[in-house]
C-alpha cells in the first residue's frame, strides 16, 4: 500500500462536529458496558468478544455494500499495527484498569488522549504541529472533564497507581494510533474498521485461549451478554466506522477530541432520557469543555480578533 504524505487537516466543518458528537455517544457507552461485563468475565475474554463480534457484524455489511478487504501484505500489516495500537493494547489496559478504579477516574485519565496526541503529532508529523491555541484548548477541555465528573474522584489518585498508569498507557496508545491511522485515508472507513477489528481478533484469540481458557468459564448472565453485544456493535463496529471517517477528514488531533466529549455526552443523555438532574458543577464543566473546543476550532476567536482589530485598522489607514 503506497502512502502519500497527508495534506494539512482542514478546519472542522459543522458536519464534522456532528460526527464527533455521534462518536462520543457510541464510544462513551464502552465504559458502561465494560464495567458491567468485567464483573463476570476476565478482561482479555471481554476484549476478544468485543472485537470478534464487531468483525462478525462488519464483514457481511461490507459484503452487502459491495466492498471487500484488501489482500496485499502491506495493508494487512498496517491493519495489524493499527489493531495493536487502537484495540489490543488500550482495550486490555482500560478493561483491566476498570477492575481496580472507578469509571469516573478512568474517564478523566482517558481524557488525556488529546493531550498525548498533540504531543505525539508535534514530534511525528509535519502538518499537525502543536500551537499555543491547540494546547490551551486541550487543557481547558481536560479541566472541564475534571470539573464535570467531580474533583473528588481525583482523591483516588495514588490509591491504585498501577491501574491508573494502565489507563494513561491506553491514552498514549490511542495517541499513537491516531497518527498511525492517517495512512488509511485512501481506504473507505468501513474497510479500515473491518480490517482493524479482524486483525485484532486474530491476535487476541491465541492469547485468550492460553491465558483465560474461555471454555472453562461459567456462562455469563443475560445482562452481561447484552453489554457485550452493545460493546461490540455500538462501541466498536459503528464507532470505528465513524472514527476512520473523521480521521480521514480532519486528522488525528481533531478526531481524538472525542475523549473530551464522552463524559458530557453521557451526562446529557442521562439528563434527557432518564431525567437525571445536572448540578451546577456539571454545567460548569460542560462550559469549560465547550470553551476548549471553541479554542481548538479557532474560528470564533479569529473572528472576534478581527472584529476587535478592525476599528484600529480603519483609524491607521
Amino acid at each position: 500500500m503506497s502512502i502519500a504524505k497527508p495534506a494539512a487537516p482542514p478546519a472542522m466543518a459543522f458536519a464534522d462536529w456532528l460526527l464527533l458528537i455521534a462518536l462520543s455517544l457510541v464510544w462513551g457507552g464502552s465504559f458502561f458496558f465494560s464495567k458491567v461485563a468485567v464483573a463476570e468475565l476476565p478482561p482479555l475474554t471481554i476484549v476478544l468478544i468485543r472485537v470478534g463480534l464487531a468483525a462478525a457484524a462488519l464483514l457481511p455489511v461490507l459484503w452487502l455494500a459491495g466492498q471487500g478487504l484488501p489482500r496485499d501484505r502491506g495493508t494487512w500489516a498496517a491493519f495489524f499495527g493499527m489493531g495493536m495500537l487502537n484495540n489490543l493494547i488500550p482495550f486490555c489496559l482500560i478493561v483491566w484498569g476498570q477492575t481496580r478504579i472507578g469509571s469516573g477516574l478512568a474517564a478523566i485519565l482517558n481524557a488525556t488522549t488529546p493531550l498525548f496526541t498533540v504531543l505525539v503529532a508535534h514530534v511525528l508529523t509535519a502538518d499537525e504541529k502543536m500551537t499555543p491555541k491547540r494546547l490551551a484548548g486541550v487543557l481547558l477541555g481536560l479541566a472541564g472533564v475534571v470539573v464535570l465528573i467531580g474533583p473528588q474522584v481525583l482523591g483516588g489518585l495514588g490509591g491504585e497507581v498501577t491501574a491508573q498508569i494502565a489507563i494513561l498507557g491506553a491514552a498514549l496508545s490511542y495517541a499513537f494510533a491516531g497518527i498511525f491511522g492517517r495512512r488509511f485515508r485512501g481506504l473507505p472507513p468501513m474497510v479500515t474498521a473491518t480490517g482493524q477489528v479482524s486483525a485484532t481478533s486474530l491476535m487476541m484469540l491465541p492469547i485468550v485461549c492460553l491465558v483465560d481458557r474461555p471454555w472453562s468459564l461459567p456462562m455469563p448472565s443475560g445482562t452481561t451478554v447484552l453489554s457485550l453485544v452493545g460493546l461490540a456493535l455500538l462501541s466498536t463496529s459503528l464507532a470505528y466506522v465513524l472514527y476512520f471517517k473523521l480521521l480521514a477528514r480532519v486528522g488525528a488531533t481533531n478526531t481524538v477530541l472525542v475523549t473530551l466529549l464522552i463524559p458530557p455526552s453521557a451526562m446529557l443523555l442521562g439528563h434527557l432520557v432518564l431525567g437525571e438532574i445536572l448540578s451546577g458543577r456539571a454545567w460548569m464543566g460542560m462550559a469549560l469543555i465547550g470553551l476548549g473546543l471553541i479554542a481548538l476550532d479557532g474560528r470564533l476567536f479569529a473572528k472576534l480578533w478581527r472584529a476587535a482589530g478592525s476599528p484600529g485598522q480603519a483609524t491607521s489607514s
